[in-house]
């Protein structure tokens, strides 16, 4: 039996911006550390996301810790790029809606407001998670100390690449072509399980860090969106809607809970608690 095993961490500082791939993540309440603690809302403090700004996905993010500012840059945008240094304890505090969360977040300041404002044709400002415990997990699916960062539900999504595999054949035998993973924006990606195992899974170890699988994600126009080039197409949407209809929601990955901190390496074990 062929053992499942932790194939890649990936994290994305900046919500509907690139992802960044990482050999190793600390594991913190509200997810990976690093992961969607930047967000870019409109003027009236609404998250803006690669749904409407597809655009998004040229932005490329440089990360150096949790700790640290971030920089973007983007081939849209000539040859700019933007330094953006953590807000400094004091900074103007702003409330933030994503979805049906509304959330007080440190304001980054004008350079920053001006250079997104440019890159995306509106008004645009930039926002930092400075409190991580300020937003809680629905509760219809967590426990009330559960919290998460400017994700959109839940502070980890998981994927399986045997799934992939399953749907790109699907795809390939429709005449269409297979989709990398990062269409998903995955923070773990998992090998070595049969395709769609993780639908089954209700707790995992990953490595020595216990999770609670919370429900299927339900997936949106994004997986459509091109990741380097922001194009936009129909698949694998429209397959999904085909293979994979749960409900109202078209599914592929699983929304995950952490039970514990602590450190994930590529490479580690995934063991099926329950």
């Amino acid at each position: 039996m062929t053992s499942v095993a932790l194939a890649s961490i990936h994290i994305y500082p900046l919500k509907a911006a690139r992802g960044v791939d990482l050999d190793d993540a600390l594991v913190e309440p509200c997810g990976l550390a690093g992961d969607r603690r930047w967000l870019l809302v409109d003027g009236a403090g609404r998250f803006i996301s690669q749904r409407e700004e597809p655009a998004m996905a040229r932005v490329v993010v440089q990360y150096t810790g949790p700790g640290a500012g971030i920089s973007v840059s983007s081939a849209g945008h000539g040859e700019m790029s933007f330094m953006a240094p953590l807000p400094e304890t004091g900074a103007e505090l702003l409330a933030v809606t994503v979805w049906g969360s509304t959330v007080l977040a440190a304001t980054a300041g004008r350079d920053a407001a001006k250079w997104f404002s440019a890159y995306l044709g509106r008004p645009a400002r930039l926002v930092f998670l400075d409190d991580p415990t300020r937003r809680p997990v629905d509760p219809g699916y967590a426990r009330p100390q559960d919290v998460v960062s400017f994700a959109d539900g839940f502070p980890l999504l998981l994927t399986n690449t045997a799934s992939l595999d399953q749907l790109g054949d699907w795809l390939t035998q429709s005449g269409a072509a297979r989709v990398p993973m990062n269409r998903f924006r995955p923070n773990v990606v998992v090998t070595g399980a049969q395709p769609w195992a993780e639908d089954r899974w209700r707790r995992v170890m990953i490595g020595e860090v216990p999770f609670r699988v919370a429900k299927p994600c339900g997936r949106c126009v994004v997986t459509t969106t091109d990741q380097r080039t922001g194009e936009r197409g129909s698949q694998p949407l429209k397959m999904l809607g085909r293979r994979r209809r749960f409900g109202k929601e078209l599914v592929f990955g699983q929304n995950m809970i952490p039970d514990g901190p602590g450190v994930i390496r590529t490479g580690d074990p995934v063991r099926v608690l329950e």
